[in-house]
């Protein structure tokens, strides 16, 4: 009897069953040490106990992207360790935040399946939950992965593609409790710009740039305990180059971001996301932003915005797809999500 896990294929896969990822982690100041080592990450809420202590919580979270990547660590073994590609993400939230200490697991519901045209892989969408060692949900997303299938003879499942929200609603997102803006302090935070700074249609260029090292980025993938081959192992690929993790370029992005956007503080929901072409090492990350909309949560001096995340390796700023209507190749990432600011 095989000792070894060759992960799951296409076929492995039936709509409604619900899998529990292995192997549960307890998150501390390590993580986050890491997280501001590997990426340019300051915002202030996710860096200062007392910063985050004037605006009501109990003590600085771990930064929201770094327990995502946690919790989806987690999945890969069982979702995308023969993945071809991470597709897209929707609906997705974070529902509390995570502190050093918290112990985070995850399990997955299959909600979709769609064999391709060539029949030798298909597509696998999946929502995931995160929850913490009392059983709190603490973030839940989806996401779909193109998964290669182990005989491209076998029988196609019937095809079943779930009906998800373009975008969430301002009533979806969860402002943490005791979450409290009204006496905000702006030079700490690194930049003067509220809320109502940012008008609907306006971009912003964040100007700075990282080139990705090879070791940097396998570090990052490891400290999530990711296991995707393909981050890993250069034979898997025809070209000879390691893949990197979709997450490393959204956080890197994301943390790029802080120069512009250094009182976005908390990332509550993510509406869609699109790795449009692959990142290797040696490629320079640098990002802009578009506000796509702005509303008010009814929390103490707290408004949300809706913004698009795109990443790049070269190009100009600003531009996004062709005439085709396909993403242009210099463009890494698409990302759309709300984060919380001071009003």
């Amino acid at each position: 009897m095989a000792k070894t896990n060759p992960g799951r294929f296409f076929e492995d896969y039936t709509v409604g069953e619900t899998i529990a990822h292995a192997v549960p982690r307890t998150v501390s100041g390590g993580e986050r040490a890491l997280y501001h080592a590997l990426y340019p990450a300051r915002h202030a809420l996710y860096s200062s106990d007392a910063f985050a202590q004037s605006c009501g919580l109990p003590a600085s979270p771990i930064d929201d992207l770094a327990a995502f990547h946690v919790v989806f660590g987690k999945t890969v073994p069982d979702i995308s360790l023969n993945a071809l590609a991470n597709l897209g993400y929707a609906e997705g939230r974070w529902l509390k935040p995570v502190y050093p200490g918290d112990t985070l697991r995850s399990s997955s519901e299959v909600i979709g399946l769609k064999q391709n045209s060539n029949g030798k892989s298909g597509v696998v969408w999946v929502r995931t939950k995160g929850e913490n060692q009392r059983g709190e949900t603490v973030m839940d997303y989806v996401r779909w992965v193109m998964v290669r299938k182990r005989d491209a003879g076998s029988d196609a499942p019937e095809t079943t593609i779930p009906d998800l929200k373009p975008v969430l609603e301002v009533s979806d997102l969860v402002v943490p409790e005791g979450l409290d803006f009204t006496d905000y302090d702006f030079t700490l935070a690194g930049e003067p710009h509220r809320w109502g700074d940012y008008e609907v249609g306006e971009t912003i260029d964040h100007v700075d740039g990282v080139t990705v090292e090879e070791a940097e980025h396998m570090m990052a993938t490891r400290l999530w305990q990711n296991t995707a081959k393909v981050h890993f192992d250069a034979t898997l690929r025809e070209d000879g180059n390691r893949l990197i993790y979709g997450g490393h370029v959204i956080s890197m992005a994301r943390t790029l971001s802080f120069n512009g956007l250094a009182n976005a503080q908390m990332i509550v929901g993510l509406n869609g996301g699109a790795h449009a072409n692959p990142c290797y090492s040696g490629d320079t990350i640098k990002a802009w932003s578009e506000v796509l909309d702005k509303a008010e949560t009814g929390a103490p001096g707290i408004g949300a915005l809706r913004l698009r995340l795109v990443a790049t390796k070269g190009g100009e700023p600003f531009t996004l797809k062709g005439e085709d209507g396909k993403y242009l190749p210099h463009v890494l990432l698409d990302l759309d999500y709300w984060a919380l600011m001071p009003m």
